[in-house]
């Protein structure tokens, strides 16, 4: 089958999103299957307001539609609500054609942290757009019921795997920092509520892998805390590996890859009983939900590495790519592409 996945989110940008459709390709086409995906690294782009590093395709509609209308497709996949989703919807709809979509990243609370927008009125505008899609994809049952909550219909889950040859339990000398070490991985940015991990009152030590627009000014607040900036593939294993606790402190995931990363590694996980959190960690099994961080890191000391490292190899990346072939959807309407799924609601 010639599947395009069409997404604003593509490397060398470093999150969640780029990481899942990345392993969804590679399955995809161990699997037999062809797969064009369309991303701003083929277009003219500017950098997103607020958050330069990520870059944004700018009037991508006519180019977008000759590479569609040249790739003879049987489906089409838009995972992510920017430019270049919105070309693709548009895309689809002027010709009738079928299509399916994916909720990566709360807007609403996102954007209500950066801008006095009411979250209200993004709602509107994601069902707006994710309405006219045979389905919409989320990583959890419990996003699934708040978007179903906020109106949504035809949601289903496409959940998440974890690549546990790479992350795996190493030795833990790599950070020489006073103990217990209570570590953070990914971007550095308001939306990640990361300042609800650096003040924790904690004895030990506090690590913050990544990058991101906040950087410089927690650095300057919190001096005492270890800023390493972006570790990669084995560097970064050994990080997690190393750590005692890895604190997960966002309140607006949908899901949260990094957290099954640490567990694969053997590092149990605090976090809020939130959304994202409360569906990937087994609460006293592989971390611990507490709507008090600091209890939640203390308690997740006491849990077994061991433990972390089996509840991590259920999630598989294999099965992941199989739940979202299953809900795709044929573009010309003709029956299901792979067997089709069952629409909850």
């Amino acid at each position: 089958m010639n599947i395009a996945i069409v997404t604003d989110a593509w490397r060398p940008q470093v999150n969640g999103v780029v990481t899942t459709l990345g392993r969804t390709r590679e399955g995809l086409e161990a699997r037999g299957h062809q797969v064009t995906v369309v991303h701003p690294g083929d277009y003219l782009s500017f950098p997103c307001p607020t958050y330069p590093e990520i870059r944004l395709a700018a009037w991508p509609g006519r180019r977008l539609g000759s590479t569609l209308d040249g790739a003879r497709l049987d489906a089409i996949h838009i995972a992510t609500e920017g430019p270049l989703g919105s070309a693709a919807r548009r895309w689809c709809l002027r010709r009738g054609m079928n299509f399916t979509t994916s909720y990566h990243t709360q807007f609403p609370q996102y954007l209500r942290k950066r801008l006095p927008i009411p979250e209200g009125l993004s709602y509107a505008w994601l069902r707006r757009f994710h309405g006219r899609a045979t389905r919409t994809l989320v990583p959890t049952e419990h996003m699934r019921r708040e978007l179903v909550a906020q109106g949504f219909a035809n949601v289903v889950i496409w959940s998440r795997g974890v690549d546990t040859a790479l992350f795996r339990p190493l030795d833990r000398d790599t950070l020489n920092l006073p103990r217990p070490i209570a570590i953070y991985a990914g971007r550095v940015a308001v939306e990640k509520n990361l300042e609800a991990m650096l003040s924790l009152d904690w004895p030990g030590s506090k690590v913050v892998v990544g990058d991101g627009p906040d950087l410089a000014k927690l650095r300057a607040r919190f001096p005492a805390v270890h800023f390493v900036g972006y570790k990669f593939g084995d560097e970064l294993a050994r990080h997690l590996s190393a750590a005692d606790v890895f604190v997960f402190p966002s309140l607006t995931d949908t899901f949260g890859l990094v957290m099954l990363e640490a567990m694969a590694c053997g590092t149990p996980v605090a976090a809020y009983p939130v959304t994202g959190p409360i569906d990937v960690v087994r609460d006293g099994v592989s971390g611990c939900l507490d709507p008090d961080l600091a209890t939640a890191a203390r308690r997740a000391l006491n849990l077994s590495r061991t433990d972390c490292r089996e509840a991590a190899l259920e999630r598989t990346w294999d099965t992941a790519t199989g739940e979202f072939m299953s809900h795709l959807a044929r573009i010309d309407g003709a029956g299901a592409l792979f067997g089709g799924a069952a629409l909850l609601t």
